[in-house]
Parts: structure tokens; C-alpha cells; sequence
């Protein structure tokens, strides 16, 4: 009887405490509330909801991390504090959108940052280390491989290879979330990227789940029935409350 209510005992710790064998969840709070946070990201806070969004996708303390198209640094910073040190986080951009001056700023905050850095390549050839990525965001940006710019010199692109080496440079197991703006079904994914920035859900699933990646869950943290999706998510009437997919997919084990 003793031998079983210590095993009863040991059980019940486990449960009760994040260490058999789990790494404890981040205090992303602490790392939305830290000071060197700008005022332009912390006025993002209320439409991006950043500690439940996080929380729902199951980042962990001492994760590698990647953010895609992150030279903005709003998630960067969130996910190297909660991460911790033991984790870090590899923000990259595409170099068609890097100029003298990010890149300098990028330089000053890896040197009062360790774990978060910044990588670059070009977009339509995105450089990326194998099997290394516990946890990648994907924030908003999905709908942009179906989209081009001349003035922001993006090119066109063919969003497979770039979803197949992102699968390669996930570790198995690791966790994916994708959000973005949501677009009506039906229309052409490349016109309505170009003129909405938007795409439709039914789009991403099938691109990723082409590419091997599982839809685990989804989250309505940030849907607004409120938004018809006829919209320019930069239209000053939606602007920050568009309606937008929270997926989680996993690459398999």
C-alpha cells in the first residue's frame, strides 16, 4: 500500500507541476509588459492578443523559434523573453524589404538581446537551417506569396518551395501558427491578395496540408463576424479588427 500512494504521490506532482519531463509554460505576460516594448507595438496589443494567442499554440520555455517576416520585431521580442535563455528566436526577413537602417537596429538589439537575432534572404529563395525549429509564427503574412510589388521590389512567387523549406527547417513534432486575414471563397487567391491582402482559409489549409503539415486546432481569438472581408485590411474602417484565422498545425512526429 505504501509503494502504491507514492507512486499515487509522484503522480500527482506531475500533474500539478510542470517538470516531469515538460518544459514550463512561458510568462508571455512578462514579456508583453517589457519596458524596451515600443508604443507602436504595445498599441497592437489589443487586436493581436499576444499572451492567448501564444498560449493556444502552445509555445514553450527553451523553444527555437522562427518569425517570419519579422523584421518589425513585435513578435520577436515577445517570443525570445519567453522562450527564455535556454530558447532563442531567429526573426527573417525577406531581403527585399531591408534597408541600412532595420538592419542597424537589428544589430543594437541582438547585442542587448542574445537569444533573438535577425536572418535574411531573398524571398523567393528563403535560406533556412534544417530540422531546427521547435515553433514558427506566421503573422499575417501567408497571404503575401500570392501577392507582388514592383515599388516594394517583391516578386512574384510560388508559395510551395517556400512552404517546403519551411517544412524541412521544422524539427518533427514542432508547431506552426499561421493567422491571417480572412477572404471571402471563391475568388482568385492572387487578385484578391493583391487588392485586399487577404486569403481565404480554405487556401491555406490546402497549401499546408499539401506540404505535409497537420491542422491540429483553430482558434476564434481573433475573428470578427463584423468584417464582410470586402475590405483593404489597410481601409481605415477595419484596420486593426479584420477578421483572421488562428490555425496551429504540426509537423508530424
Amino acid at each position: 500500500m505504501h509503494i502504491r500512494a507514492a507512486i499515487a504521490a509522484a503522480l500527482l506532482s506531475c500533474v500539478a507541476a510542470p517538470s516531469c519531463g515538460q518544459a514550463p509554460a512561458p510568462d508571455v505576460a512578462a514579456a508583453v509588459a517589457a519596458p524596451d516594448r515600443s508604443n507602436g507595438m504595445r498599441e497592437l496589443d489589443a487586436s493581436r492578443k499576444p499572451a492567448e494567442v501564444l498560449q493556444f499554440l502552445g509555445l514553450k520555455q527553451g523553444d527555437r523559434a522562427l518569425d517570419l517576416f519579422g523584421s518589425n520585431a513585435y513578435w520577436g521580442l515577445i517570443l525570445a523573453r519567453s522562450v527564455g535563455t535556454q530558447g532563442s528566436v531567429d526573426a527573417w526577413e525577406a531581403a527585399n524589404f531591408l534597408d541600412a537602417k532595420t538592419k542597424e537596429s537589428w544589430d543594437q538589439r541582438h547585442s542587448k538581446i542574445p537569444n533573438l537575432q535577425l536572418i535574411v534572404s531573398p524571398a523567393a529563395a528563403i535560406e533556412l537551417p534544417e530540422k531546427t525549429y521547435d515553433f514558427v509564427m506566421f503573422n499575417q503574412d501567408y497571404h503575401d506569396l500570392y501577392w507582388e510589388s514592383d515599388e516594394y521590389k517583391f516578386p512574384r512567387m510560388d508559395p510551395k518551395p517556400f512552404i517546403a523549406a519551411l517544412y524541412r527547417a521544422m524539427k518533427p513534432g514542432g508547431i506552426l501558427g499561421v493567422i491571417d486575414h480572412v477572404a471571402n471563397p471563391g475568388g482568385d487567391t492572387r487578385q484578391v491578395a493583391q487588392a485586399l491582402h487577404r486569403i481565404d482559409p480554405a487556401t491555406v489549409r490546402s497549401d499546408f496540408e499539401a506540404a505535409g503539415f497537420v491542422l491540429e486546432a483553430e482558434s476564434p481569438l481573433l475573428r470578427n463576424p463584423a468584417d464582410d472581408h470586402k475590405k483593404n485590411v489597410f481601409d481605415p474602417a477595419i484596420r486593426l479588427h479584420t477578421d483572421r484565422i488562428v490555425y496551429r498545425f504540426r509537423k508530424p512526429a
